[in-house]
């Protein structure tokens, strides 16, 4: 005790009680994954959601196969698969309404397909061009993101103005295990709960960032429970449910829209394939590991839970494998037709008013241009 206090000039101010400003409890995610197929639970659902769940999950599967067959062709410089967690993506889209929109990682490819963008078109990226392939606005798709996480806070940005507007609109952010180590990530979350912006964030768990497992990224329970440090509430689910990820994501996502603010929703799931056609996964990952989740196949378990209802017989599997097959034959058709580039474009989308640098340089290269078709022609005469 201070001389001052043995005197009795200071009498220290207790601090006033510490409430927290949020309940914690009703923010964190159940102790497993959420689940129907195989439940009771099931027994409630569409008929026609679960047809055409089925219908895009064997299209995706299909779509894989042959993205990943054009990387072996040249025809692709590069295709990350997401062959074992279709459920995810595939669900996402069909969660949203028409004027939501969704923000995909460089690995949806088969979310944008499953929104409506052109097969061909979102695979332009991959392939090597520079343009997007697509126009995001005709089906409120962002450009497919390469560098991880970047698209989350776009993601938050467009919900916010959309809330500041009076839009009835959500925004779905996909992302990766991988993506939640990046700063990005967590930018996202803290803008997205203190904005409270109708977003979801959905993080496809899929075991190995490249090489890199779960467990040397995060000490968390899972990842879901990171949504609670934010301010908003964690989901958990099973990633290859195609219809708990179709619930959970139709409960956030419309939360959001009633101004409840952005969910994380953590779809646990594998990644059957290598990280891309570059990678060698059995570096890092053994045989019965894969084999495991080959178990849990997200096509399987709805063909079984429409197979047990009586929804579905050999005759629509064929149908829906039939389909697939001409969906491939024309991606395979239409891929393998050279696009047709004007290097001109280099200059076209780069300043509204072009620099003089950048002027000087498109004179230079249209001369270039010209002098090679006069040079070809003179050839071509004689």
């Amino acid at each position: 005790m201070t001389v001052m206090e043995q005197r009795g000039a200071y009498r220290p101010t207790p601090p006033p009680a510490w409430q927290p400003r949020t309940d914690p409890a009703p923010l964190l995610p159940d102790a497993r994954p959420h689940r129907v197929l195989g439940t009771e639970a099931a027994a409630g659902a569409d008929p026609a959601l679960l047809r055409r769940l089925y219908a895009e999950l064997v299209r995706g599967r299909r779509y894989n196969a042959q993205a990943t067959a054009l990387t072996r062709q040249g025809r692709l410089a590069v295709y990350p698969s997401s062959t074992g967690q279709e459920a995810c993506e595939i669900a996402a889209a069909l969660a949203l309404q028409e004027r939501d929109w969704l923000f995909p990682s460089y690995r949806d490819t088969l979310a944008a397909v499953a929104r409506g963008v052109d097969p061909v078109e979102a695979l332009t990226l991959l392939r090597g061009d520079w343009h997007t392939g697509y126009d995001p606005y005709e089906h409120r798709v962002a450009p497919l993101c390469t560098p991880l996480a970047t698209q989350l806070p776009h993601a938050v940005g467009l919900a916010h103005a959309a809330r500041l507007k009076g839009d009835d609109v959500v925004a779905l952010a996909l992302v990766g295990d991988g993506g939640t180590s990046e700063g990005d990530f967590h930018e996202a979350l803290n803008f997205a709960a203190v904005w409270q912006a109708p977003v979801v964030f959905l993080v496809q768990n899929n075991g190995f960032a490249i090489s890199v497992p779960l467990d040397r990224q995060t000490a968390a329970p899972s990842l879901a429970h990171k949504a609670v440090g934010y301010g908003m509430p964690g989901r958990l689910v099973d990633g290859n449910d195609a219809l708990a990820v179709h619930e959970v994501l139709g409960e956030a996502l419309a939360h959001a829209r009633a101004g409840g603010g952005p969910t994380l929703v953590e779809a646990v799931t594998y990644r059957i394939d290598a990280h891309t056609n570059a990678d060698d996964a059995t570096r890092y990952r053994d045989d019965d590991e894969v084999e495991a989740w080959r178990a849990h196949d997200p096509i399987a378990l709805v063909e079984r839970e429409l197979t047990a209802r009586g929804l579905l017989d050999e005759d629509a599997i064929r149908a829906v494998r039939e389909d697939a097959e001409a969906m491939a034959a024309d991606l395979r058709e239409r891929m393998n037709q050279d696009p047709a580039l004007d290097p001109m474009d280099l200059f076209t989308h780069v300043y509204a008013e072009p620099t003089p640098q950048l002027a000087e340089q498109c004179d230079q290269l249209r001369a270039e241009l010209d002098a090679e078709a006069e040079a070809e022609a003179e050839g071509a005469g004689r």
